[in-house]
């Protein structure tokens, strides 16, 4: 996929970058540690794990700081619209798969 040239190099004031770093890191090590402390039972105790997992998320408001993430990274962005009516974001995210139904996974990697 080809972006604009004015997309090809974007720059990020480090206090922004520096705040979602802390955003990430704060979901990345709460699941970690969740992970870790239900590890060793976690035949037994796969239900509790399965429902502080997701009480976390929902408490945490993961979905909002995912999106607060999403839109302070797109703002440096160039939005115009190409020929096909998208932007350079909405081209680069118009076919990634994403979960729709139980059992669906997300194993693609983009970094």
């Amino acid at each position: 996929m080809e972006i604009k040239h004015n997309n090809k190099t974007i720059t990020y004031n480090g206090e922004d970058i520096i705040n979602i770093l802390k955003e990430i890191e704060v979901m990345l090590e709460s699941l970690h540690y969740m992970g870790s402390y239900y590890a060793d039972n976690i035949n037994e105790k796969r239900q509790e794990y399965e429902k502080e997992t997701t009480n976390f998320i929902d408490n945490s408001l993961i979905c909002d700081r995912l999106a607060s993430i999403r839109r302070k990274l797109i703002e440096s962005f160039d939005l115009e619209l190409g020929d096909d009516d998208l932007d350079d974001v909405e081209r680069a995210c118009s076919d990634i798969e994403i979960w729709s139904k139980p059992g669906d996974y997300l194993k693609e990697f983009w970094l």
